[in-house]
């Protein structure tokens, strides 16, 4: 198991008993919300506490009897999952730090102003949070909270979760070498060789993206690419 010094002890109480394994607090934090995270990387023991802070250890028949097996990783997955995570105050405030970046730049990823249909700016999102007053969950996940937080700051900011349809055609000379770069680049709806042998594709990406996907079908094409964005 991983043996760097900081940990925090992950929390569950089932069957009135307690069971306590100390755990990295940004790890478990990411292999609780479902990320792709190697248990061994979150772990910092090899033992079930009663009482962690005591070294009051669970005996593998104790952890048969409530979980069915003495499987730490199995236990372990429970612990983290339906538990709760003691987390120290510079901790907490860290890692809300960091999840509220998150959710902030998911927006400005996947929102837009449903009047001019353009991205709307990290500071203003952030600003805008700041005026619903909107405060950040540390246990949920990023997408979920960027949902309901979006429809929090309408009432102060122009702003929906938004889709962008783009509709691209490149000339028959560059078409083989960029087409399957340009099917890459959002969620493929559709594509269609010519009889010239040009190449159109259409493909979706979130609506704060726009810039960026603009920015990458020219440098893929040289500029020579008709291109058609609509926001959905």
């Amino acid at each position: 198991m991983s043996k760097s010094r900081e940990y925090v002890v992950a929390r569950y109480e089932v069957k009135g008993q307690r069971f306590e394994i100390l755990v990295d607090p940004d790890k478990a934090l990411e292999y609780r919300e479902g990320k792709k995270v190697d248990l061994e990387e979150v772990l910092k023991g090899d033992y079930v506490y009663r009482d962690a802070r005591r070294g009051d250890k669970v005996s593998p028949e104790e952890l048969v009897k409530v979980f069915g097996t003495a499987d730490i990783k199995v236990v372990a997955d429970i612990i983290i999952k339906k538990g709760e995570l003691q987390l120290t105050t510079e901790q907490r405030r860290r890692m809300l730090e960091n999840k509220r970046r998150q959710i902030i730049n998911f927006i400005a990823r996947s929102a837009v102003d449903p009047r001019t249909k353009t991205p709307i700016p990290p500071q203003r999102i952030e600003k805008a949070m700041e005026e619903a007053k909107v405060t950040v969950d540390l246990y949920r996940g990023v997408e979920e909270q960027a949902v309901a937080i979006v429809k929090a700051i309408a009432r102060v900011l122009p702003i929906k979760i938004a889709r962008a349809r783009f509709t691209v055609k490149v000339p028959p000379e560059i078409a083989p070498r960029v087409a399957q770069d340009l099917k890459r680049l959002g969620e493929l709806k559709a594509e269609e060789w010519g009889k010239d042998g040009s190449f159109k594709v259409e493909f979706e990406v979130p609506a704060g993206l726009q810039a960026e996907v603009i920015d990458r079908i020219n440098k893929l094409t040289k500029g020579s690419a008709e291109v058609k964005v609509e926001v959905i």
